[in-house]
């Protein structure tokens, strides 16, 4: 379970980078990528 935070931000940050680089888009992108960071964030901060 301590490693789900590192995924959580690290599939964020790959996506972030995929969508500025080759413009990459999908269906309610803005939406999941809101919601994974917002995951990423809180599973940071319980960690510590």
């Amino acid at each position: 379970m301590p490693y789900l935070a590192n995924v959580a931000l690290a599939a964020w940050l790959i996506l972030t980078g995929l969508i500025d680089l080759a413009h990459l888009r999908f269906l309610h992108d803005d939406l999941i990528m809101g919601v994974l960071a917002v995951v990423a964030g809180a599973l940071q901060l319980m960690r510590r």
